[in-house]
């Protein structure tokens, strides 16, 4: 009797690895939280306009009477201020909501075009060798030696105050930790028999990075990109609380805390407390966000 042969497994279709992928993501609570809190923080940050009871950076329409109203006081435009005023008469609550809005873009932008420019140079060191690895990964490993704080003070100062300024900055300043995360990845991936097939056809260098050998290093860039966004939102806080980020007439985080923080040990304790608040649920809930993502796609966990 001639023996039985073993069936083949199933392939798993992408449709069936993103159930598969929204099963394990939802075995954490926290992080489920987490990402409906984001979702939350989104919207409300982009539809500031439409759900903020106050333009606040319409000096038009700022009555300097309702400066340092409490929480909860309703002012002389005849609304409530949920988290009271500051010196001038902003609504704290529509300002919070501007400043997400400036953060959320910030933020996504530097992200997405750190991960661009980390997995150029990441791939290229990787699939090229020899010494356009060593040079490329030698300015990597240069940049990422010094603090990113401070890389970003730097280059703020040389390029100057606004959103672009800040997004290139951080673009600079980010971009190596996909590089060093992309060329890890795709270093073990280039040996492997399928690249070598690919380059042994006449396929263009391109296709062969981005059709072949991108796909096989995206999931551990998907969790260095999540923690990244919340490390730029987290920068340009800083450096706008430092002076040397956003002017004052773009509504950022850190400016409100920066602009608070001198009345921080009198009763007007909501100028700096509620904006700091709102930026620390942000930045955690994203950490914990990609903190599970990364557990969902290590390969080495147990099924």
């Amino acid at each position: 009797m001639a023996d039985a042969t073993p069936a083949a497994a199933p392939v798993e279709t992408r449709p069936a690895r993103f159930r598969n992928f929204c099963s394990d993501f939802a075995r954490s609570p926290v992080a489920v939280v987490s990402l409906i809190m984001i979702v939350g923080l989104l919207f409300v940050s982009f539809a500031a306009p439409l759900v903020s009871p106050q333009d606040p950076y319409d000096m038009a329409k700022l009555d300097w009477m309702d400066a340092f109203l409490k929480p909860g006081t309703v002012g002389s435009g005849g609304y409530t201020h949920l988290l009271g005023t500051d010196n001038v008469g902003r609504d704290m609550l529509s300002a919070i909501f501007y400043g997400l809005r400036t953060s959320f873009v910030i933020g996504l932008s530097a992200g997405g075009l750190a991960l661009i420019v980390g997995i150029c140079v990441g791939l290229s060191a990787a699939y090229f060798g020899g010494r356009i690895e060593a040079f490329l990964m030698r300015i990597v490993d240069l940049q990422l030696s010094m603090p990113a704080i401070l890389l970003a003070l730097v280059l703020v100062a040389v390029l100057g105050q606004g959103v672009g300024q800040i997004i290139l900055a951080l673009v600079i300043a980010q971009y190596a930790y996909f590089a060093r995360t992309t060329h890890g990845a795709a270093t073990v991936e280039r040996g492997k028999d399928y690249i070598e097939a690919a380059r042994s056809t006449p396929l263009p260098t391109g296709r062969v990075l981005f059709r072949h050998l991108l796909p096989n290093v995206l999931p551990p860039l998907i969790v260095v990109a999540t923690v990244q966004v919340a490390s730029a939102i987290a920068l340009e806080a800083t450096l706008s609380f430092l002076g040397v980020g956003l002017p004052l007439t773009e509504p950022s985080l850190g400016s409100l805390i920066a602009n608070g923080f001198k009345y921080i040990h009198t009763d007007r304790y909501w100028l700096s407390i509620y904006p700091g608040l709102f930026l620390m649920v942000t930045v955690v809930t994203i950490n914990l966000v990609g903190d599970q993502v990364r557990t969902v796609l290590d390969p080495r966990r147990s099924r």
